[in-house]
């Protein structure tokens, strides 16, 4: 079996064997919230006789493990059960929310990847100038700084004094591309600010370090220019740590909106998971907890392989 191929199948089984224990921390989390959920459902008016056919309703009575067993058999086949707070399928409730999420995800990323290589970049071009303490000093205050102030402070400057964005980024379905892109910004340029540093600074040492070697240092030599050798020489041979800091960011970016959705009314899957929380819609909170955990993993197992395949050397132990 070729190697890669091997390392994939190794990277997938340890992969499920993680999203398993989070599946079981997950239900064992919400087993353990206080209080009982058939009392919450229906209020302290509710009969034992309207209760206990809730309970029999919910499965309540079944044993823990039993319960567990019948949740994950039906998330594996896509099938998450039914909302407590309003009876509607938990998949087709999901769904347009995660791709909302998903969206937000991939304009941030869009903005933020182009910015954070360049800049980094720049930065080992021009390393210890004032160019680089400014980046450096901007980026370290912003990924500093708690999303939800960083959100706040976006919106008091661009909604608040300027007028130039909406402070809610409340977008109903179906409305225009061009909606989304403005209404959207806010949130996603606070995630830019929030993960742009990462990779910026992962792109700058990366460089840094080539830059060192001896063939780098030759063809500077010869009479190359520093930029086309850090573009044609030094960045290719950069690509994997900074592919691997990249999806990671993106994995961030997909699983790290909830505070950011919330503050910007954005109706995505974090938005959802909040309100769950407070109607004490369980149903729907495990749902969202595993597809979370799912892409997160996936994400992050998707980085390891990259960074491997674009540096084949990690594959073989020193």
């Amino acid at each position: 079996m070729h190697a890669l191929m091997k390392m994939i199948l190794q990277r997938l089984g340890i992969g499920l064997l993680t999203l398993f224990v989070v599946s079981l921390l997950i239900f064992g989390a919400v087993e353990m919230l206080p209080g009982d959920l058939a009392q919450e459902l229906l209020g302290q008016g509710a009969t034992e006789e309207t209760l206990a056919e809730l309970r029999e309703q919910l499965g309540l009575n079944q044993p823990a493990y039993q319960r567990y067993v019948n949740w994950l058999g039906g998330a594996i086949q896509g099938d998450f059960g039914t909302s407590l707070a309003n009876g509607r399928d938990i998949g087709e409730l999901i769904g347009n929310r995660f791709v909302n999420t998903i969206k937000l995800a991939i304009y941030a990323a869009v903005i933020a990847v182009p910015i954070a290589i360049t800049l980094g970049l720049l930065a080992a071009l021009y390393r210890n100038t004032i160019f680089d303490r400014v980046v450096n000093i901007f980026t370290l205050a912003s990924i500093s700084f708690p999303e939800f102030f960083v959100a706040y402070i976006l919106i008091l400057i661009f909604s608040s004094k300027l007028g130039l964005f909406p402070a809610l980024a409340a977008i109903e379905d179906g409305a225009p591309f061009t909606e989304f892109l403005y209404r959207g910004f806010l949130p996603a340029l606070t995630l830019t600010l929030v993960v742009t540093a990462h990779m910026m600074r992962m792109t700058r040492a990366s460089i840094i370090n080539l830059l060192a070697q001896p063939y780098i240092e030759m063809a500077g030599l010869k009479g190359m220019k520093r930029l086309r050798v850090i573009v044609k020489h030094a960045l290719p041979n950069a690509l994997a740590p900074i592919i691997n800091v990249v999806a990671l960011n993106l994995a961030y970016l997909i699983t790290g909106v909830v505070l950011i959705e919330v503050v910007f009314v954005y109706p995505g899957l974090g938005q959802l998971l909040v309100d769950s929380v407070a109607k004490r819609d369980v149903t729907v909170v495990q749902a969202a907890c595993l597809i979370f955990a799912t892409v997160y993993i996936l994400l992050n197992l998707t980085a390891d392989v990259l960074s491997i395949a674009t540096n084949p050397r990690l594959m073989h132990r020193k």
